[in-house]
């Protein structure tokens, strides 16, 4: 589809919506909107709005739905697969002033959000109150909570908890043709009509913008147990999770590294945060599992904590840290959560999170460095393999240019192949965005993407809203 131009009569218009000071046309403030933390990718946008409340955005899509301009929906910028980049120039509606809890109900154990809070913020907020709701990003200190929607995001917590969808109950969205509807009601149970909530939820700002979200909560565990345990092998560490699960314990975080990820987060927290490092990572380990344990009992914790010692046993494991303090704990997740960051740090990264069943986390790992080995690259991998949900992190490091935008793309369709041979998906909680939008064959047929496209006509009949996503 051909899209307009932003004209300068159309800015004027955009500037009666929202006011002067909240339409950005500099291209040094333009340029902080046109990149995420996917690669190194860049698209500058004609002009950033940042509308105030939904009729705003109800008359800015009217007016680019007119004229055929494209529009591309922001959270906090903090996405790994280019879904809030502007591709197409056009208007990047920033949903920053969007930045109010308005309202937490303790009584029926729901909140109402605007999608511009930070989702550290609202979980904070609901803690206070004895809340507490669970997925929990990596990025959960910068990300907004709309976005996690949009991608429905998970995070460690994911395993025992479920993900950002499994926690909205309502919506209030505005169409790419201007209307303001609900998706659903603040109920618990809903049969009335298709579910248009949890449609939106990892759509990816393609079919509407969230301009208020339900969430339900859940009461606040009182204690946890951290392990983290060291392998001999990925592979083994791999084993160790299905037998885990197989022997009755549900743990509320089931998290894996590699040795390497471990070293080069050690290396940057101690920079980041000029604090040294006291846990200590045995030279002849090659993969380590942090695994957390909650509830409100401590017997029931401590018989789970010993039936997963128990377990690992009968694998190549070194000794256990059991973290019995709150600083070790909070150091153990502090290397945990900076894993992304400090890789990136490092080198350019690919980033990738597939996922397949767990008891095929072995075949996908063992097969994951033996595809790097074939293309030359070298990988870090860490991730939710309580869920079975892989982050691969292909690092760019002495690769030329040539063979990092060719070959080495290549060798991550050879990754995608193998997780899809293996019952699994090509994304847990990154989304399609553009980054992953040509391997989306592998693991859908042409009438899925049909019936996807299908969709996108019947919300978004003239393609304006977050265009070239996806598919």
């Amino acid at each position: 589809m051909a899209f307009a131009e932003v004209s300068t009569g159309i800015i004027s218009e955009f500037e009666a919506i929202v006011g002067e000071q909240n339409v950005v046309i500099d291209p040094e403030k333009r340029y902080d909107y046109s990149h995420d933390e996917t690669e190194d990718y860049s698209f500058l946008p004609d002009v950033v709005l940042k509308p105030g409340s939904a009729e705003e955005i109800s008359r800015i899509l009217k007016l680019c739905n007119q004229h055929l301009i494209p529009v591309t929906p922001r959270g906090g910028g903090t996405g790994l697969s280019g879904g809030a980049l502007p591709i197409n120039k056009g208007v990047v509606i920033s949903m920053e002033r969007f930045n109010k809890i308005l309202n937490i109900d303790e009584l029926n154990l729901q909140a109402t959000v605007e999608p511009g809070v930070i989702t550290e913020i609202f979980q904070n907020a609901v803690k206070e109150k004895g809340l507490f709701y669970p997925p929990d990003p990596a990025s959960r200190g910068t990300c907004f909570i709309g976005g996690n929607v949009s991608e429905n995001s998970g995070g460690p917590k994911a395993v025992k908890y479920g993900v950002t969808r499994d926690y909205v109950l309502n919506l209030e969205v505005v169409l790419p043709t201007g209307e303001i509807i609900w998706t659903g009601a603040n109920v618990l149970k809903n049969s009335t009509g298709y579910n248009l909530t949890q449609l939106m939820c990892g759509s990816e700002g393609t079919l509407g913008i969230i301009t208020k979200i339900v969430f339900k909560l859940r009461g606040l565990p009182q204690k946890s147990v951290t392990l983290l345990m060291p392998f001999v092998t990925n592979e083994e560490a791999c084993k160790a999770i299905a037998e885990i699960f197989r022997a009755g314990v549900q743990p509320s975080g089931m998290e894996f590294f590699e040795r390497e990820a471990a070293m080069k987060t050690i290396d940057y927290c101690e920079k980041i945060y000029a604090a040294k490092v006291t846990t200590q990572f045995p030279e002849n380990m090659d993969a380590y599992l942090l695994c957390e344990l909650d509830g409100n009992d401590d017997e029931v914790l401590m018989r789970d904590a010993e039936r997963v010692m128990t377990v690992v046993e009968q694998f190549q494991v070194g000794e256990i840290l059991f973290a019995d303090t709150a600083s070790q704990k909070e150091e153990l997740w502090k290397i945990r959560k900076n894993i992304s960051p400090a890789v990136n740090a490092y080198s350019l990264t690919k980033s990738e999170d597939v996922v397949v069943p767990r008891a095929n986390l072995p075949k996908l790992i063992v097969g994951i460095k033996e595809i790097g080995k074939q293309f030359g690259f070298n990988s870090v991998c860490y991730g939710h393999l309580g869920d079975g949900n892989l982050h691969v992190n292909v690092m760019k490091e002495q690769i030329s240019n040539e063979d990092w935008d060719t070959k080495v793309v290549d060798g991550i369709g050879e990754i995608f192949k193998l997780t899809v041979s293996l019952g699994g998906t090509l994304s847990g909680e990154h989304g399609i965005g553009i980054a992953k939008k040509p391997y989306m064959p592998i693991a859908m047929g042409e009438a899925n993407l049909m019936v996807m496209r299908g969709i996108k006509k019947a919300f978004d009949p003239n393609g304006i809203l977050n265009p070239g996503k996806i598919f």
